[in-house]
């Protein structure tokens, strides 16, 4: 009889626990429920304030597709003007051309834009 009596008072407490536990995650689910409610008007408000800018932002992205593609063409013309100005190297003393110790370095400048030279 005791065995029985034990067993009820398990099984209510087991029950008991489950709705605790249930109520909780209830109110859990209710506060991400009430912080996405918010997010969504946040996200409405930047959205409809975005559309104001988007034609400039697309005038810009245009303007700078034209700038990257001219670049290649300034950055030579750049390093032509600076061979002219620049005075003559002498020759080396013992022959060699001094290198630096991580080696030679390029310019990436042309690969950032698309360009391929004729090294490529």
């Amino acid at each position: 009889m005791t065995l029985i009596i034990l067993t009820i008072v398990v099984i209510g407490l087991l029950v008991a626990v489950l709705a605790i536990y249930l109520f909780v995650i209830g109110v859990l689910l209710n506060r991400v429920a009430n912080n996405l409610d918010d997010c969504l008007g946040n996200v409405k408000t930047i959205a409809k304030q975005a559309e104001v800018v988007i034609p400039g932002v697309e005038h810009i992205n245009r303007t700078g597709g034209v700038v990257a593609g001219a670049l290649p063409l300034l950055y030579g013309g750049a390093e032509k003007i600076a061979t002219k100005l620049a005075p003559p190297t002498p020759a080396p003393v013992n022959g060699h051309t001094n290198v630096p110790a991580s080696g030679r370095r390029r310019s990436r400048l042309m690969d950032t834009v698309g360009f391929r030279g004729r090294h490529h």
